[in-house]
């Protein structure tokens, strides 16, 4: 049998406004909150209640077959609650079905696990206590910050957390002959890895729409053959995995209705399930499905599932954003120590991790990826911006 997991990052950070040198000690506001409002109702209107309204009606539809799981940040949740509270109604009804699975994660997206493990765990704390309040769900799986992920990750979430299952990106130097088609344990065989199977989960998240792409236009028939393809070489009964994980926003805003994104998904589910041997899992179902003896990867060095090289250099490749970062995490310490509790909550919303995104200095096409997410003209904006923040948290600490 292969099971196929859906995973969408649902995601909204708090963007800084234009906060120039002559704004600190003003009590000028960071956040712009007149654009995370503006992003917000749009993506709510394009992506998320359109879609989420579809999944809804496919689950009822396939009664309870297809199943998806979602990790949602908190700074999402609060910006739902401020701005579309409709959006996180149609979220609960989703998670009401017993079809939808809900990760856990840092509650602001952070990069945390690289730089500090104590508020890294505050975080994902914050975020289990948080999907058991909006949703009553007590999370199993664990994703971290754009899928990064390291061995000493998996020691952390399990021995305090007690997750059982983590997703992370199919990292082709790690992975070498093994296929990500299998479920896997990490490096002290403790708990289950899943990889993601990036050809055919960017095909959809990224190559949907192109039109220079040979095999442009996906339909629906041709993608189910690939994954009925992908079946042939198992040969031992073993149940495989195909994880097919991205931003939700691919559904309406990055990939947008014109292109046809809604009909395929509209009709992948009943395809699919025309085939005895291909269906839908949570990830967290991996644990029961995994017949057979799972083989253990280490994974030494930290990998996500950004760019084209798969590290965390779409964050921490160029001295601004080490500079950013680095500077971050000392204030927090400062803050911490101080016991600010005003301060805490802005620091930390400081730390999401498309701060430093915006600050990526890179060319062609993955500086075409930054630059679309980014609200600002270049990365030396993002980082003076960004650099400005703090000096004015620095100033609010030592009144």
């Amino acid at each position: 049998m292969l099971n196929i997991i859906f995973y969408f990052q649902v995601h909204q950070p708090y963007r800084l406004r234009h906060y120039n040198v002559l704004d600190i000690g003003q009590g000028t506001p960071m956040f712009d909150d007149k654009l995370n409002s503006e992003v917000m109702k749009k993506v709510a209107q394009k992506c998320y209640l359109p879609t989420n309204a579809l999944l809804l009606k496919l689950i009822k539809e396939h009664e309870g077959r297809f199943k998806v799981a979602f990790s949602i940040t908190g700074t999402a949740i609060e910006q739902f609650k401020l701005y579309s509270p409709e959006t996180l109604d149609s979220f609960k009804a989703l998670v009401d079905t017993g079809c939808v699975e809900i990760l856990g994660e840092t509650y602001y997206h952070s990069l945390a696990f690289m730089y500090d493990s104590n508020e890294f765990l505050d975080q994902v704390h914050m975020h289990r206590d948080l999907m058991m309040k909006e949703f009553s769900y007590h999370t199993e799986t664990f994703r971290n910050t754009e899928l990064i992920y390291q061995d000493r990750l998996s020691d952390l979430i399990f021995e305090i957390e007690g997750f059982k299952t983590i997703l992370t990106e199919g990292v082709d130097r790690i992975l070498q002959w093994r296929s990500p088609l299998y479920s896997y344990k990490n490096y002290s065989k403790r708990i289950n890895l899943l990889l993601k199977y990036y050809q055919l989960a960017d095909d959809i998240a990224f190559r949907f729409s192109n039109r220079d792409w040979p095999e442009y236009p996906l339909t629906v028939n041709k993608f189910v053959s690939w994954i009925d393809k992908l079946t042939l070489n198992e040969t031992k009964g073993r149940n495989q995995f195909l994880n097919l994980f991205m931003d939700y926003e691919t559904f309406g805003e990055h990939q947008w209705a014109e292109s046809g994104i809604f009909d395929f998904m509209r009709h992948f589910p009943g395809e699919v399930l025309k085939n005895d041997h291909l269906g839908f899992a949570h990830p967290k179902d991996a644990t029961s499905l995994s017949n057979y003896q799972q083989e253990s990867i280490s994974f030494p060095e930290a990998v996500s599932w950004a760019d084209e090289e798969r590290d965390l250099s779409a964050w921490l490749e160029n001295d601004m954003q080490r500079n950013a970062i680095e500077t971050l995490y000392e204030l927090l310490e400062k803050i911490k120590a101080k016991g600010d509790e005003k301060l805490l909550p802005l620091a930390r919303m400081l730390s999401t991790s498309d701060h430093f995104y915006y600050m990526c200095s890179k060319y062609f096409q993955d500086g075409d990826v930054h630059k679309y997410f980014s609200p600002y003209d270049s990365p030396d904006q993002a980082y003076i911006y960004f650099i400005n923040a703090l000096a004015e948290m620095e100033e609010k600490l030592l009144r």
